[in-house]
């Protein structure tokens, strides 16, 4: 593992559906999503912060501009 890989649960990846990667990267710009998209997302689909933040991980999207350190 590489310095800025993360180690992930499996029991919150194993959450993580195509259909959840494939929304958090459509709502991705330029590959990044911003943090209060990404708890809306969250909330929207009754999945936990880590659940979303693994989502996006596993699709490649980098989360910014996090204000509460959630992901």
């Amino acid at each position: 593992m590489s310095k800025g890989d993360k180690m992930t649960d499996p029991r919150v990846t194993e959450q993580v559906t195509d259909a959840m990667k494939a929304a958090v990267l459509a709502k991705a710009v330029d590959g990044k999503i911003t943090c209060p998209v990404l708890r809306k997302f969250a909330d929207d689909n009754g999945v936990s912060y880590k659940v979303a933040g693994a989502a996006a991980d596993m699709a490649g999207v980098r989360v910014g501009g996090c204000e509460l350190g959630c992901f």
